[in-house]
């Protein structure tokens, strides 16, 4: 669906008080074009009728009329740069912010979390936390030897009812 039918629907479903509806179509829109500047404060605008001021504060952090209280509010819940990159949900170079204070704010966020973690980091590959403090595993562990022993349990259950009906078929 094209970026002005959604948003006429944004607008319907605020018009009628249909306010979650509204806030998802704008995540939605916010996630395919995570760049547009206007969507993020329209996304904004949305959280302060739900009374979420880190909500507000993360879709206006790159606006620099935000209001200071809700960017403390984002900052509070997203104590770390690595948190802030992956809440603030850019998935571009920052040349690509429409305003030099947005470019501004982008990067000085990933100059925050390159320093905190030691090496680089860019917009379009944002570390998770796991890969970020070395945790992350490939399916090791007790879940993943949890997981295996289940597939072996099931495909042997099977196996036996399988092999079961196979002896009645022939006695």
């Amino acid at each position: 669906m094209p970026l002005t039918d959604t948003l006429a629907r944004v607008d319907a479903d605020l018009a009628a008080g249909r306010i979650p509806v509204a806030r998802q179509r704008l995540r939605g829109l916010v996630s395919s074009y995570p760049d547009d500047l206007a969507l993020r404060r329209r996304l904004a605008e949305v959280y302060r009728l739900y009374g979420e001021p880190a909500e507000a504060g993360r879709w206006m952090y790159l606006e620099q009329d935000r209001d200071a209280a809700e960017t403390a509010a984002f900052e509070a819940r997203h104590r770390t740069a690595l948190r802030r990159m992956r809440a603030l949900a850019w998935r571009a170079p920052e040349s690509r912010a429409a305003t030099a204070f947005a470019r501004a704010q982008l990067a000085a966020v990933r100059k925050q979390c390159s320093h905190e973690l030691g090496r680089p980091v860019d917009w379009d590959a944002v570390p998770s936390p796991g890969e970020a403090d070395g945790t992350a595993s490939e399916g090791s562990g007790v879940g993943g030897a949890l997981a295996g022993i289940g597939c072996l349990v099931a495909v042997l259950g099977f196996l036996a009812i399988w092999v079961n009906g196979l002896v009645d078929l022939f006695d």
